[in-house]
């Protein structure tokens, strides 16, 4: 059928609704379509001032929003028989069988939402207005109609924000059987609703702003890295049987986040001391001693399962990050392991991200070690020859603010050989030497830190010494498998020792797992440079184009979409892409075109070299 033709038939329907169509054409529609009906209680919700939000902050409204309807909305309309019909940007439209579930789903996610933003700066704030109202309705896959709908969506409108309203029918079905309190308005005359609707509204309890004076817990310190508290996920289907599930995915998030050596996991015994209770996250973060709580939930519906995550910063409540997941049942253990990466791959980059925005808040006469650290990676991703000065000098402050952490090390030898290859600051021999010392001092400092040893990895690797390089670099993902620095490391050992293909798939991995990698620019040269090798031509300029689109300074990129437009005879482009190569970077052809890098395999560095000739290049 037509689009044009959908649309007659949803008109033919309307008109049908409302008694418009007579005659031949009405006997005509209703025998060629049967319209479903049926009587539902119908929810319209959307969020106060949502353009003031986005307009204010676009990202973060809408990662406070996705993670207010993961933890609040869906979880509290799915546990009351209801369904959401659809959403519609700033809110929601909801369907449920009964009238005394749709008030106490309401009633619940109201009172949870108001709980999740309380502390929230109040041009911040989201609330959701919501209006309830029974109608019969008519039901599509994706959305439902009737005037029972369109009352709905007029109650939402005239109801306060975190409030909500309900029509006298509504009122009359639950008020024996939902305990709540209702303040009476009275007849109201609706936009395009031809009757006046009597309106409730329900008064939502905000609860006591001054509890019971407790046992205060002294807030425990926080770690010199960041901290995360996994809580047991809510096991939202209702069987206690499916405990297991939602258990079994929070242990296993908790054990994976343990192995990286930048994460401080707090152990399953204390988190899961929560179990059970309603939780404040600044509470379990004073009581805990971390910056980030992971609270979540689990749903079983059939053959299916979803799981709902936010990442929140504890002292701020603020949702740092939020997913929802859904899989088919197929084998339990199987898709229990596939969520488990899932989150346990999302969380790390985020937490990383938080921790990076966090300390570029911060003046820098103020900074310890970690947020020197975090300075330093920052400078380092901009892949600019200033920011990598900026880079080395944060670097080499971590050292002296605490001589103790592996990580200022690993990331100064990095430094030390970026500089070489890319700017030319440094003798490649003299950064080879110093990039070695200083990773084997990060391992010697901490032997579990899987990133120093693929920093070690790396900087055998810029010696040549591509198998001893790749041991480091196994060993590190044997500790931490997830761990993106150790596969991009790995993928280009792979590419210069002449595995070219298995080494493009490695660096792949590697953005997967970490899209926000301060290295990026890195692992798209290498990228580029193992398509190239692969005779991959265009697939190889792609790769250049992708990173000359985010570091059009950054300078090694352009020798290898010079040589790649050579080779497919393109030589007016590849003249170009040479000059450019010559003017950002005028000794990187020399020292590692005209002379041989150590890590380049003869032949591969012949190939190179035929490309660049076919360019116009005349070393």
């Amino acid at each position: 059928m037509t689009e044009t033709s959908k649309r007659v038939w949803r008109c033919a329907l309307i008109r049908l609704e409302y008694g418009g169509l007579v005659g031949p054409g009405a006997a005509m529609v209703q025998e060629r379509v049967r319209v479903e009906r049926r009587l539902s209680a119908i929810l319209a919700a959307d969020v106060a001032g949502y353009s003031r939000l986005m307009h204010n902050d676009e990202e973060a409204t809408h990662a406070k929003l996705t993670a207010l309807l993961a933890g609040g909305v869906e979880p509290a309309i799915a546990q009351h028989g209801g369904r959401i019909v659809k959403n519609t940007g700033d809110g929601f439209l909801a369907e449920f069988p009964s009238a005394v579930e749709a008030v106490r789903a309401a009633m619940q996610f109201q009172s949870r939402i108001n709980e999740l933003t309380c502390d929230d700066a109040e041009d911040r704030r989201i609330l959701f207005r919501v209006g309830l109202n029974i109608g019969d309705i008519i039901v599509e896959a994706h959305d439902i109609f009737g005037d029972g709908v369109n009352i709905a969506a007029r109650l939402e409108s005239i109801a306060e924000p975190g409030g909500i309203c309900i029509s006298q029918t509504v009122f009359n079905h639950a008020r024996d059987k939902v305990p709540f309190d209702v303040e009476e308005a009275g007849e109201q005359t609706l936009k395009n609703i031809a009757r006046p609707v009597h309106v409730y509204r329900i008064i939502i309890d905000p609860g006591p702003r001054t509890a019971t004076p407790k046992r205060e817990i002294p807030a425990l310190a926080l770690p010199d890295k960041p901290s995360v508290a996994v809580l047991p996920l809510t096991n939202m289907s209702g069987d206690p049987e499916q405990e297991f599930v939602s258990d079994g995915i929070a242990e296993d998030v908790i054990t994976a986040l343990s192995r990286y050596p930048s994460l401080f996991v707090i152990a399953r015994n204390s988190s899961f001391t929560y179990k059970g209770r309603a939780v404040d996250v600044r509470q379990v973060g004073r009581e805990l001693g971390v910056r980030y709580v992971l609270e979540g939930s689990v749903r079983k519906a059939g053959s299916r399962i979803r799981v709902t995550a936010q990442l929140i910063e504890a002292a701020t409540s603020n949702h740092v990050w939020a997913e929802r997941y859904d899989r088919d049942l197929a084998d339990i253990f199987a898709v229990q392991d596939e969520l488990t990466e899932a989150l346990t791959t999302a969380l790390a980059p985020a937490i990383a991200d938080a921790e990076l925005r966090r300390a570029m808040r911060r003046p820098p006469g103020s900074l310890d070690a970690w947020a020197a650290y975090q300075r330093g990676l920052w400078h380092l991703s901009k892949a600019t020859a200033e920011d990598d000065e900026s880079a080395e000098k944060f670097f080499r402050q971590a050292i002296d603010l605490d001589p103790t952490f592996s990580g200022s090390y690993s990331a100064l030898a990095l430094y030390q050989l970026q500089a070489a290859a890319l700017y030319q600051k440094i003798g490649l021999r003299d950064a080879q030497h110093s990039a070695e010392a200083l990773a084997r001092r990060a391992v010697a400092l901490d032997g579990a830190d899987a990133e120093a040893r693929s920093c070690l990895g790396w900087a055998l690797q810029a010696r040549g010494e591509a198998d001893d390089a790749l041991a480091e670099i196994e060993r590190a993902l044997s500790m931490s498998p997830n761990l993106a620095i150790a596969h991009g490391h790995r993928g280009a050992t792979l590419i210069f020792a002449g595995r070219h293909k298995e080494g493009v798939t490695s660096l792949n991995v590697c953005i997967r797992l970490d899209p926000r990698d301060p290295y990026l620019a890195v692992r798209l040269l290498h990228i580029a440079c193992g398509l190239y090798f692969c005779g991959e031509y265009e697939a190889s300029i792609e790769a250049a184009k992708r990173l000359i689109r985010s570091y059009p300074n950054f300078p090694m990129i352009y020798r290898w979409s010079a040589a790649a437009l050579g080779q497919l005879g393109r030589t007016a482009e590849a003249k170009e892409e040479l000059e450019k190569a010559v003017s950002r970077a005028p000794g990187a052809l020399d020292m590692y075109v005209r002379n041989r890098a150590p890590w380049f395999r003869p032949q591969d560095h012949a190939h190179l070299v035929d490309g660049l000739s076919k360019a116009g290049w005349r070393g």
